[in-house]
């Protein structure tokens, strides 16, 4: 079982009640009304999901040592009691965005984005983890997954961290982003 390979699940069942899903560029999902997070290869409790989006974590991408160290010193774990609230951001960028360079598409990333910075403004009242699609497959609707978790009164953060990314030169390249917010209840 991989501990690296994650499967986000939107249908009728899961730990998290969908409170809104909005298309931000492209396409939008189909309704769902919670989701089901599995990790490696569980099988899901809804045999026949609404939507069903898979990823799997990696080693930091566009970042350098100092850079990883501050993500590392400030990123809160997941799973906090008091982070109730949660978002995931799916988002695939377009084709002149895979045509460049490695390189190219760092300098966008930490030069003219600074993206890195920007997210290390917000943490650490936000806890995050990456998943990369394109790593499983390039049919994937989506390029990464982004799950984000935090308490009720940090939603205003999150708001203005997603606002200052979309302002960015990097945001010019995505083609298809849902927004999708979560409460952490029991079923």
């Amino acid at each position: 079982m991989s501990t690296r390979l994650f499967s986000f699940m939107g249908g009728d069942t899961g730990l998290w009640r969908v409170t809104k899903m909005e298309a931000g560029i492209g396409e939008p999902l189909p309704a769902a009304r919670r989701l089901e997070i599995i990790s490696g290869s569980a099988l899901p409790s809804d045999p026949h999901p609404a939507w069903a989006l898979r990823g799997i974590t990696s080693n930091e991408r566009y970042v350098d040592r100092e850079e990883r160290n501050q993500i590392v010193a400030k990123l809160l774990d997941l799973g906090r009691p008091e982070a109730t609230c949660a978002a995931l951001i799916p988002i695939r960028k377009n084709a002149a965005w895979w045509a460049l360079t490695q390189d190219e598409r760092l300098s966008i990333f930490k030069d003219q984005s600074r993206h890195t910075q920007i997210g290390l403004q917000y943490f650490p009242e936000l806890a995050r983890r990456l998943h990369h699609c394109r790593d499983l497959s390039e049919n994937e609707p989506f390029d990464f997954l982004t799950w984000f978790e935090y308490a009720p009164a940090d939603e205003a953060v999150f708001n203005k961290l997603l606002a200052a990314l979309r302002a960015t030169t990097e945001w010019k390249y995505v083609e298809r982003e849902v927004d999708i917010r979560f409460v952490r209840e029991e079923t």
